[in-house]
């Protein structure tokens, strides 16, 4: 049997984790709790997390420093928990790579429909590989995009990308020499009604290049900056 999801759930309210606990274990996930940030980050570099829910306003550390850490050395995904009218600090969590957002207060069946569907984009709950032969793979000169496994390799070697980073590169390679602009790339990749700052598609396209680059020069320059319009993903011809 496949093994289930181990989830770190974050939140300074005691209710609110508990809550979140009880209605993920009915689902079978294993679920660790953190009540602050400094625990939280330990918690999460020391453990191999499928997925993190992860309070945004918090005493001390918030989730914006807790998430910024975490990215520093992990992909793992992370889905942040705000409360109504802090549409800014959302655009924030997104620049500094969280991978969804919900609004407090919420249903505890929205929180476990968004976490079957980040772990299904993450391809962390091992729910592929399910017989299927039909492989969906983009292959390139310099990079190869397994969307089957959730994979990318950059000159044979495995580029840990998150969820977002991996949704926006697997977008644009989609359709080679095909502009989006920084509007419609919210629009696809940030789904949920997300009306943000743009600098949240520069930013994820920067680290996206920072991370290829330092494996393959030739796969980073195939993600194109088009002044004045937004980005393309070409292939340079050999």
């Amino acid at each position: 049997m496949d093994k289930q999801a181990k989830i770190l759930v974050v939140d300074d309210e005691e209710r609110i984790r508990r809550l979140i606990r009880m209605y993920l274990e009915r689902e079978d996930y294993q679920i660790d709790e953190a009540e602050d940030g400094d625990t939280a980050v330990k918690m999460a570099l020391e453990n191999e997390y499928e997925l993190i829910l992860l309070d945004l306003m918090m005493p001390g550390k918030d989730g914006i420093e807790v998430c910024k850490e975490i990215r520093e050395k992990k992909t793992t995904p992370v889905i942040m928990l705000t409360a109504k009218g802090e549409e800014s600090n959302r655009v924030q969590g997104f620049e500094v790579g969280t991978d969804d957002y919900i609004v407090k207060p919420f249903s505890p069946r929205e929180v476990v429909l968004r976490v079957k569907a980040l772990l299904r984009r993450s391809g962390s709950a091992n729910l592929l590989n399910s017989g299927n032969t039909t492989k969906d793979i983009l292959e390139f000169p310099h990079l190869v995009i397994d969307n089957d496994a959730h994979r990318v390799l950059a000159d044979g070697i495995e580029v840990g990308l998150t969820p977002k980073e991996y949704e926006l590169l697997y977008f644009l390679a989609k359709a080679p020499d095909k502009v989006y602009d920084r509007e419609h790339l919210l629009k696809e990749v940030w789904k949920y009604e997300f009306f943000g700052d743009l600098r949240t598609v520069d930013t994820h396209v920067k680290r996206l290049r920072e991370k290829l680059n330092k494996v393959s020069k030739d796969a980073a320059k195939m993600i194109v900056t088009v002044w004045g319009v937004g980005y393309k993903f070409e292939v340079a011809s050999e």
